[in-house]
């Protein structure tokens, strides 16, 4: 028997709001101060109402994955700057052309060692994409293994993975994030899953709450604040510990001397355990799918 809904004793915020579009216009109407407050634009931006902008920031993506079913996720991280092999090997090219013309120049010199390193860590664009792929063909086949991709939303590694969900025809998140300097989510990202954030610290907050596992790829600021954030909240137990796979163990050595901390006292030996280093696609999809029984 089909329960019938009862009727809702007050109109809608939906039904009151165009209600209040066809109102007479008069000085009293079109006054700012005569605005329902949420459908004022000046009112919600202003400073008392940062409270409100963080609820709201939390909550819109969270009524959307819920509506959409997304019970967890794979969060893929790493550098916007490295782009697939392809486009990596002709940077380098033109790069060495321009080189070339004036042999003593520092600054070019530069260019063409950024450019070799550049092309020598694009790979890493085809091993995102792959994981990702590797993934999405997962959700698909196995009913319990409900788990997606979602990346940053914007290029290099980011896109790489979104695409090679996309390819595998499954949908898959981007969080972006306003920036001073232009940003736009990749094509790849499923439309209806494309996030934009005033605050890094909501959007962080979304990359965990389903998280399943981290995936980290070479990567500059960006990429070492949600690995730090990361391997903080699993020592300090604050999240429950997951699979964090970082892609590229010559590449991190350099820059991080993760034993030089234990060496100092700062953390514990057992502290890196946390984290697994891991070279290919395939050894982190071993490692992520041990860790969920679903997989099938």
């Amino acid at each position: 028997m089909t329960e019938r809904k009862k009727p809702k004793p007050f109109p809608s915020a939906s039904e009151d709001a165009q209600a209040a579009e066809v109102c007479a216009k008069t000085p009293q109407t079109q006054s700012p101060s005569y605005r329902l407050a949420f459908r004022d634009g000046d009112f919600m931006l202003r400073e008392e109402l940062r409270p409100v902008r963080l609820q709201l920031e939390l909550l819109k993506p969270e009524l959307i994955l819920n509506e959409y079913g997304i019970e967890g996720t794979i969060v893929i991280f790493g550098g916007s700057r490295i782009p697939e092999p392809e486009v990596a090997h002709k940077q380098l090219a033109a790069a060495e052309e321009i080189a070339a013309r004036d042999p003593g120049n520092r600054k070019l010199s530069r260019a063409v060692s950024v450019a070799r390193r550049r092309a020598r860590t694009s790979r890493y664009y085809e091993e995102a994409r792959l994981l990702a792929s590797l993934i999405s063909r997962a959700n698909r086949e196995s009913p319990d293994f409900n788990v997606v991709v979602v990346t940053g939303g914007g290029p290099g590694i980011m896109e790489a993975a979104n695409r090679g969900a996309y390819e595998s025809g499954v949908e898959s998140m981007g969080l972006n994030i306003v920036l001073p300097h232009e940003q736009h989510p990749n094509l790849y990202i499923t439309p209806e899953l494309s996030f934009q954030f005033h605050y890094f610290a909501i959007r962080k907050m979304h990359f965990l709450i389903r998280a399943k596992a981290l995936v980290v790829f070479p990567g500059g600021y960006g990429t070492l604040d949600e690995l730090f954030e990361t391997l903080t909240l699993i020592q300090t137990r604050k999240i429950s510990p997951f699979p964090v796979l970082i892609f590229g163990k010559e590449f991190w050595e350099r820059i991080i001397n993760f034993e030089a901390l234990v060496e100092e006292g700062t953390i514990d030996p057992e502290d890196l355990d946390i984290f697994q280093y891991v070279e290919t696609a395939q050894e982190a999809w071993r490692i992520i799918s041990n860790a969920h029984p679903a997989v099938s």
